[in-house]
């Protein structure tokens, strides 16, 4: 029997991106999977905790001739993140793709950092994916017989330099993604993890980031580009496709190879 086609179309589907927001008409991570699951066809609730931020990305979404809703919410606050299942259901009926994208930084070791800022972090790019997870799942089985969640962590989990409670944060969330793809398997659940390189996004550097940082991050790539919140979107997206059908559990690296090598005097954040 031959195999069936995969296909890369999400026309029907309904998709949660939360941090989906960016500073003016940037492109960060959220903001650009956001974008390119509605032109796969998708449905999208653009959550971010600025509505003003989430607004500007819907809007985006609509005059390219796609459909989103914005909505307002704080994944650290559990019934903001009940809210955004129901909102799905309520406009849409269904819930079949979630995208945890919120995150901040840290500095400090486990002796320098206080312990309030650690569990800050955790809180926010850790926690929060458990509470948004823990409302989307049961919709996604409910309504749509299964769905697809892409998490976002961090080369930092591979390679840290320095942001202890971030690096661990974002190492946690692999651990996290491959977890909850064992709990769910069997319901149809698929949850894999992408974690960006120094990409160049409006959270880190924007257009204000110095030339020759600039520079030494793209020559820190074996590809010698620089990458940007497209090439994460793109990994999310395809990740929430059925031809990524048969995979569940993965960490997707999306960093031009700058794993592959030793630290440079770049020190990217990533």
């Amino acid at each position: 029997m031959a195999a069936t086609r995969a296909s890369a179309d999400l026309s029907g589907r309904v998709a949660i991106v939360t941090g989906a927001g960016a500073r003016g008409d940037g492109i960060g991570n959220g903001r650009a999977a956001a974008i390119l699951l509605a032109e796969a066809g998708a449905q999208v609730l653009a959550v971010d905790r600025k509505p003003e931020l989430a607004q500007a990305t819907a809007e985006m979404i609509s005059d390219e001739g796609g459909s989103a809703v914005a909505l307002a919410a704080d994944v650290t606050v559990e019934a903001d993140c009940e809210a955004m299942a129901q909102a799905a259901l309520e406009r849409w009926g269904r819930l079949d793709i979630l995208v945890n994208n919120v995150g901040i930084g840290s500095d400090g070791s486990v002796v320098t950092g206080a312990v309030e800022a650690w569990q800050r972090v955790m809180d926010v790019n850790l926690t929060s994916m458990v509470r948004a997870s823990r409302h989307a799942i049961p919709a996604m089985i409910e309504h749509s017989g299964g769905g697809a969640i892409v998490n976002i962590s961090s080369i930092s989990a591979l390679r840290p330099r320095g942001m202890t409670a971030y690096s661990t944060s974002k190492g946690a969330i692999m651990a996290l993604t491959a977890a909850m793809a064992v709990d769910h398997g069997a319901d149809g659940v698929r949850v894999n993890c992408v974690a960006p390189g120094p990409v160049r996004t409006p959270m880190v550097g924007g257009d204000e980031m110095p030339d020759e940082l600039a520079e030494a991050r793209r020559r820190a790539s074996v590809l010698k580009i620089e990458g940007n919140g497209w090439d994460i979107g793109a990994a999310v997206r395809f990740l929430c496709t059925d031809e990524a059908r048969y995979i569940t559990g993965h960490t997707l690296v999306v960093d031009g190879g700058v794993t592959l090598r030793g630290p440079s005097r770049a020190s990217p954040r990533g």
